[in-house]
């Protein structure tokens, strides 16, 4: 089939490259502009253009999407179906509707719940056990289209959102590649979306950094593992503003909220909400590394 495929971010790049090794004719790809990184403010092109260009695929990023000048180049490249995977950019109907099978999307949740911009880092943070990828067409409303296909999978206790990402990439892509082909068999599925169910992934900020030690372990271990691997959890010990990686559960204690109780081989355990504790087994001083906690330990002693 032949296919406009728009994407920006690496969960993206797994999508596209199932859909050229599928051997379908990706006629082009809509990804965002160039952004400047670093001190140098050297622009770096996204990772769906850097995958893009390996494969010859022309490469397209317009500034504005409803001047008319997107949907003319849409025109001109007459894709059957668009594909769009964490694309970052709301599309005009006009650009939706314009190939003849229309426009699908990679979305990774199980719509309605978590429509947005953050679902997996959501998933995580609400403590889900089960999500998954949606495969769906695209409607005017924000993730609201009909659903093709569902994928779920289970959060691992220790998975971060990073690495969740990462599986979901895959199991997005292989998702995708089954609803092309019952698209252009005629049997695909098209289901509506359960009205009221829906919930919404909002942006992340770092305002959601800070840890809180009053709520449970859990709570916290969620917060940290949601938020990698941006903007990541915070916390202050020993006078020091350390970025959290990854945690353990600890004992149970009756000491107050945010005391240490202890600092050693098994990391930093600081007392949480309800009798809990949690280890702090690696983190990043700031200035400084990403390193276990233990390690950190050796040359910066926190005093219990």
């Amino acid at each position: 089939m032949r296919i406009l495929f728009m994407g920006t971010p690496e969960f993206a790049v797994a999508s596209l490259r199932h859909l050229v090794e599928a051997g379908h004719e990706v006629c082009g790809v809509f990804t965002q502009p160039d952004k400047p990184k670093n001190r140098g403010h050297k622009l770096v092109p996204t990772p769906v253009k850097e995958y893009a260009l390996t494969e010859n695929i022309p490469v397209f990023q317009p500034e504005k999407l409803r001047d008319g000048t997107a949907l003319e180049l849409v025109k001109s490249l007459a894709p059957e179906l668009i594909v769009v995977a964490a694309y970052g950019r709301i599309l005009p109907e006009d650009i939706l509707e314009a190939p003849k099978y229309g426009s699908i999307n990679v979305h990774s949740s199980l719509l309605p719940k978590y429509r947005g911009a953050a679902p997996i880092n959501w998933a995580i943070l609400d403590g889900e056990e089960i999500t998954g990828v949606t495969i769906m067409y695209m409607a005017k409303e924000l993730d609201a289209g009909d659903i093709i296909l569902q994928r779920e999978t289970p959060i691992g206790e220790d998975e971060d959102a990073q690495a969740l990402t990462a599986r979901l990439a895959e199991l997005g892509a292989d998702a995708l590649i089954e609803v092309v082909e019952a698209i252009g068999s005629g049997t695909a599925a098209r289901t509506p979306q359960a009205e009221g169910a829906q919930t919404y992934a909002s942006m992340l900020t770092r305002e959601m950094s800070p840890i809180d030690w009053s709520r449970t372990a859990r709570e916290i271990g969620c917060q940290v593992r949601g938020l990698i691997p941006w903007p990541c959890a915070v916390c202050e010990l020993a006078g020091r503003r350390f970025k959290v990686y990854r945690t353990a559960p600890g004992e149970g204690t009756d000491a107050a909220p945010g005391t240490v109780l202890s600092a050693d081989r098994r990391g930093i355990r600081v007392s949480c909400g309800g009798g809990e504790s949690l280890y702090i087994t690696e983190l990043q001083a700031e200035g400084g590394k990403r390193m276990d906690a233990a390690a950190y330990l050796l040359g910066h002693p926190i005093q219990v």
